[in-house]
C-alpha cells in the first residue's frame, strides 16, 4: 500500500539519524579529549559544534512535530557520555569507530560524485577548508598530545577531504564562453 508523503517522512528520519550519528561522533571525540585530560585548545571547537548540532536537531524535531523524541535523544546521548568513560577500552573503541564512521561518510560522498559524474552544488572551497582544518589539527596534535588515535583520525580525514576536493574539481562543469 502506498501512502502519500511517506517518502518525505523516511527522508526526514534518515536526516535526523545522520545528524545524530555526527552528533554522537563529536561527543565521543570531546569525551575522548576530556578523558585523557588533553589541553583545552585541542578540542575547544567541539562544544560549539555540538551546541550547533543540538540546536539544529531541536529545530528539526520541533518543526516536524516530534519534540517527544528530544527526551529520548537527550537520555541516549547523556547515557552514552557517561558510559564512554567507564573503561579505557570503551572510549578507545568508540574513538576508532567514530573515525570509521567519518571516513565512511566521506567515501559515500565520493561514491555519489563518481556515480553522478557531477559535482553539482558541492563546494570545493568547503571541502578544501576541511582539509586545511585537518592539516592544522595534525600539527596541533603532534605539538600537544601526540595521540596516535587522534593522528590517525585526522590523517585519514585529510586524505579523504583532499580526495573529495579533487573529485569535485574534476567533475566541475566549465561554462562555455562564446
Amino acid at each position: 500500500m502506498h501512502w502519500p508523503g511517506r517518502g518525505v517522512a523516511q527522508k526526514h528520519d534518515a536526516h535526523v539519524t545522520l545528524l545524530c550519528v555526527f552528533l554522537f561522533s563529536f561527543l565521543v571525540f570531546l569525551r575522548y579529549q576530556i578523558y585523557y585530560d588533553y589541553p583545552l585548545q585541542t578540542y575547544l571547537e567541539y562544544p560549539i559544534i555540538i551546541a550547533q548540532d543540538v540546536i539544529l536537531l531541536l529545530f528539526i524535531l520541533h518543526f516536524s512535530g516530534n519534540m517527544r523524541r528530544a527526551l529520548f535523544y537527550a537520555v541516549t546521548f547523556g547515557g552514552g557520555w557517561y558510559m564512554l568513560a567507564l573503561r579505557k577500552w570503551m572510549i578507545d573503541l568508540a574513538m576508532n569507530l567514530c573515525t570509521f564512521i567519518s571516513a565512511a561518510s566521506k567515501l559515500a560522498q565520493l561514491r555519489c560524485l563518481w556515480q553522478t559524474k557531477d559535482s553539482g552544488q558541492v563546494s570545493a572551497l568547503t571541502w578544501s577548508m576541511s582539509a586545511y582544518t585537518c592539516a592544522t589539527r595534525i600539527v596541533t596534535t603532534v605539538l600537544t598530545t601526540n595521540d596516535l588515535a587522534v593522528l590517525i583520525r585526522f590523517i585519514t580525514m585529510l586524505i579523504l577531504n583532499i580526495w573529495v576536493t579533487a573529485t569535485i574539481l574534476h567533475y566541475r562543469k566549465t561554462k562555455k564562453t562564446d
